[in-house]
């Protein structure tokens, strides 16, 4: 059985112990790979770590810094406490209010020091009227958060408009949070966001949730969480060797960027110099042992087997000027720990 062509990496340099070889094969980019990979890449399920994200909005609860407007109907001698002092001219001061303080509690005439640090108006208005209820019989409370202070979100990245964002009475979920800071730039990287909560980093792609069957708007942000959108830039493919635009060349929005797509933002192979039939894709994988893909783009599907098949961030792509020694030393450089020697078998096919 025919073995397949491989690069050998040599350990032990400066070692006196005798030299470790490991075999690096060099796959065909052929219909049965791009098969295998569609469906390693096809709708996953979601992880059970992301899926703890999604859930239903829960009431705004109140928490220091928050403002109340609390007004008790029919009782004007109430009305020099109902905390409506100078109109605020700034859009950071707190508006008239009964402020929430540190330790999440309100003064309120009647009711004396009541606490409110995580209740919701509701509960706040059963308080209250509980309290004056000794005073004043079956009394008619309305209770409103007049400024939203307490709690927070913080966007970054590649947003229109990176910073805090308050929560307020209308529930946070990521689409809103990205949509209120300016929504995503032209540059950003939809399957590269980041959402860090409670010290815990849960990345997210916009791409793989729809495909899995889930809205993105249904992952429901909570107070002090941070989401981060990545670059497209962090994520660029290396196009080398014999192309019109050698470059780097970014993924999509989405995240995705296929070979023959790469192959055109590089102005496709130098006519005069390429030699088509040698292009590789090289890719460090798990940092431990690179793979190595090879297609020859002089077949006639060359070209469809390219565009199906997908690159991942910071591949680098390579076509070869006639004979491996230019090969042999790029990878020698690419790969630091690699002492590439292609076999005669890559000879003598490639």
């Amino acid at each position: 059985m025919e073995q397949p062509p491989t690069v050998t990496e040599t350990g032990g340099q400066y070692s006196k112990e005798p030299e470790q070889k490991v075999q690096i094969p060099i796959t065909d980019i052929n219909l049965a790979l791009i098969r295998q990979m569609n469906g390693q890449a096809g709708a996953q399920p979601l992880s059970p770590q992301l899926t703890s994200l999604f859930g239903k909005p829960s009431a705004y609860t109140v928490g220091p810094g928050d403002v109340l407007q609390i007004t008790v109907w029919d009782h004007p001698e109430l009305a020099a406490a109902l905390g409506q002092g100078a109109q605020n001219t700034r859009e950071s001061d707190a508006a008239p209010g009964f402020l929430v303080d540190e330790a999440g509690n309100i003064q309120f005439p009647y009711a004396g020091t009541v606490h409110v640090g995580g209740d919701n108006v509701e509960q706040v208005q059963r308080k209250i009227v509980s309290r004056i209820s000794k005073v004043y019989k079956s009394p008619e409370v309305t209770v409103r958060v007049a400024s939203f202070r307490s709690s927070q979100v913080y966007i970054d990245g590649e947003v229109g408009k990176p910073g805090s964002q308050q929560i307020n009475d209308i529930p946070m979920t990521l689409t809103q949070a990205i949509g209120r800071a300016g929504g995503f730039t032209a540059n950003a990287d939809q399957s590269q966001v980041s959402l860090v909560r409670d010290g815990v980093t849960y990345p997210i792609n916009f791409n793989a949730i729809v495909k899995a069957g889930r809205n993105p708007n249904d992952i429901v942000l909570r107070p002090g969480d941070m989401v981060r959108v990545g670059s497209r830039d962090e994520n660029g493919v290396y196009m080398m060797g014999e192309l019109n635009k050698p470059a780097t060349v970014m993924p999509l929005r989405n995240g995705k960027l296929t070979l023959a797509q790469a192959i055109s933002e590089a102005g496709s192979f130098n006519e005069n110099t390429a030699k088509a039939k040698s292009l590789f894709v090289i890719r460090d994988g798990d940092g431990v042992q690179p793979q190595i893909y090879h297609l020859d783009a002089t077949s006639p599907v060359s070209m469809v087997l390219a565009n199906q098949f997908q690159l991942q961030p910071r591949d680098v792509v390579y076509v070869d000027n006639g004979g491996l020694v230019k090969f042999n030393r790029v990878l020698n450089l690419l790969l630091p720990a690699v002492n590439a020697a292609l076999t005669g078998a890559l000879v003598s096919k490639y």
